[in-house]
């Protein structure tokens, strides 16, 4: 394949097949295992699952910052695959956000510059309307020119969310990005991380350990020893909460069937 289909007509993301496995015959180690997946465009999808379950390893293909072993991964229309590094780097930095635990916002940078500085490294001129329209839907109107060691923690991760959104990105990938915050202000983060599926349409893929804050997505997707052991829909705090304590009990099929979640191999 030369890497593109017709983008709308296809999920924003698809895994086909995709293993990722690491090390070599003595230490080998499958970190995802036959995973295969769609997510819609518009939609809020959560990734849990115990430490080692793959959580990260399907994130990294997903966003294709990790190749796999096997398989396909398709995001936006392109095959990943068919992308050498330097036009994959490209299509990230144009086509994904991302967001971590971690703000990475440069010190030394003002809030409007920290949020373009994407388009700038990527030689685009950054339109002022656009990047005010962005500083107003995170709440940061009033902080344009204000440093990132002026800002509480939840302002800096606003920033960090502006700076994904500002390329108009396919997908906005987060790694536990409410981590390092306390309870109320990754309240209003994932409050506003709802708001970009609901009123822009924006797509969001987010890893998470936390069941509130996977209560937050449309959909629950559970990871075990590297692959898919259900899903939920519509989820509470209280269903994704039991799904997690059950996932000791997932290798067994019977416990499977009865917790009513589909699975996809």
């Amino acid at each position: 394949m030369n890497g593109t289909e017709d983008p709308q007509a296809q999920p924003v993301v698809r895994l086909d097949s995709v293993s990722r496995v690491y090390g070599g015959s003595k230490n080998r180690v499958t970190a995802l295992d036959n995973v295969s997946i769609s997510l819609e465009r518009g939609t809020f999808t959560a990734v849990m699952g115990p430490s080692g379950s793959g959580k990260s390893t399907f994130l990294h293909c997903a966003a294709g910052l990790d190749h796999p072993t096997s398989g396909a991964v398709h995001l936006d229309g392109v095959d990943l695959a068919g992308l050498r590094e330097k036009r994959l780097t490209k299509f990230r930095r144009e086509r994904i956000g991302f967001v971590f635990q971690a703000f990475n916002l440069l010190p030394a940078l003002s809030v409007v510059d920290n949020v373009t500085l994407p388009l700038r490294l990527a030689g685009t001129r950054p339109k002022k309307q656009f990047v005010d329209e962005i500083l107003e839907q995170v709440g940061l109107s009033g902080k344009r020119r204000s440093r990132p060691g002026e800002l509480s923690g939840g302002q800096q991760q606003r920033v960090a969310i502006a700076r994904a959104l500002v390329t108009r990105p396919a997908v906005l990938f987060g790694d536990e990005p409410t981590g390092a915050l306390d309870t109320r202000t990754a309240a209003d983060v994932l409050t506003l991380l709802r708001q970009s599926v609901d009123v822009a349409g924006q797509t969001l893929v987010m890893v998470t350990h936390d069941p509130v804050a996977a209560a937050y997505a449309d959909r629950v997707l559970f990871l075990a020893d590297g692959r898919l052991n259900g899903a939920l829909d519509r989820p509470t705090v209280e269903q994704v909460t039991e799904q997690m304590r059950m996932l000791g009990t997932w290798g067994d099929p019977l416990a499977i069937r009865e917790t009513g979640l589909g699975v996809r191999r």
